[in-house]
């Protein structure tokens, strides 16, 4: 990877729902080998612990405190779920210099997950929001089944508010943001993440399931180097 000063570049990577740092093990070697200094954040409002009840405000609170302890320039990747505290978030962090939207929700000021579920999810303060009925094949499509096996394994419990509180800001609007739709998803419709994608500065088009850094991580981290180059 190129860059103008010869510095490391840092990239922070922010999950999704249900999910935990853990799933970036298979991707952080691959960005390590093209030059990346990698960072990874949990975000509360997944937690197997049933008394925590953190929202979508408190995600990005997380994210705000990990980036304040990253030096910048930083690239933020963010999956599913992750695109709306991620969202949320960098619009005051002024050291973010790119955003990644992988199977990423890039929603506007005001929408919600909930708002957006047309009533098949609640809106409310307290409960948690059930994983997809085969998770194994809806999340992890392409993925070696004992890999997917544990991943399901470690998946843990997200909770409604994180989905029903609304953005209110949207921090694509001043930092530049690529967007990677992942063709074979059944978790986001992949027409759905194309609308989403014109939001952005660019677009991706992969033949991937929704869960690429486990399915195709060493693509994934060329496909991400190569956008931070251009």
């Amino acid at each position: 990877m190129t860059t103008t000063d010869n510095s490391t570049p840092t990239i922070l990577l922010v999950h999704g729902a249900w999910h935990g740092a853990w799933c970036w093990e298979a991707l952080v070697p691959e960005l390590t080998a093209l030059g990346w200094r990698v960072a990874t954040v949990d975000l509360p409002s997944a937690s197997a612990d049933p008394a925590d009840n953190a929202g979508m405000y408190d995600d990005a609170r997380a994210v705000r405190e990990r980036l304040a302890a990253l030096d910048g320039p930083v690239t933020v990747l963010a999956h599913s779920y992750g695109g709306l505290p991620v969202t949320e978030a960098v619009a005051q962090a002024p050291h973010v210099s790119r955003l990644v939207y992988l199977a990423a929700f890039l929603l506007d000021e005001g929408v919600s997950l909930a708002g957006l579920s047309d009533g098949q999810i609640p809106s409310g303060d307290s409960g948690s929001v059930p994983l997809p009925g085969e998770p194994g094949d809806i999340l992890y499509g392409g993925v070696a089944p004992e890999d997917a096996d544990r991943a399901v394994a470690r998946l843990v419990p997200q909770s409604l508010k994180s989905f029903s509180e609304p953005l209110t800001a949207a921090g694509w609007k001043t930092v530049p943001c690529s967007y990677i739709v992942c063709e074979d998803d059944k978790a986001l419709a992949p027409a759905f993440q194309e609308t989403m994608a014109l939001r952005a500065e660019r677009s991706y088009r992969r033949a991937w399931s929704h869960s690429p850094f486990l399915s195709a991580p060493a693509e994934l981290a060329a496909l991400i180097t190569a956008d931070a180059d251009r």
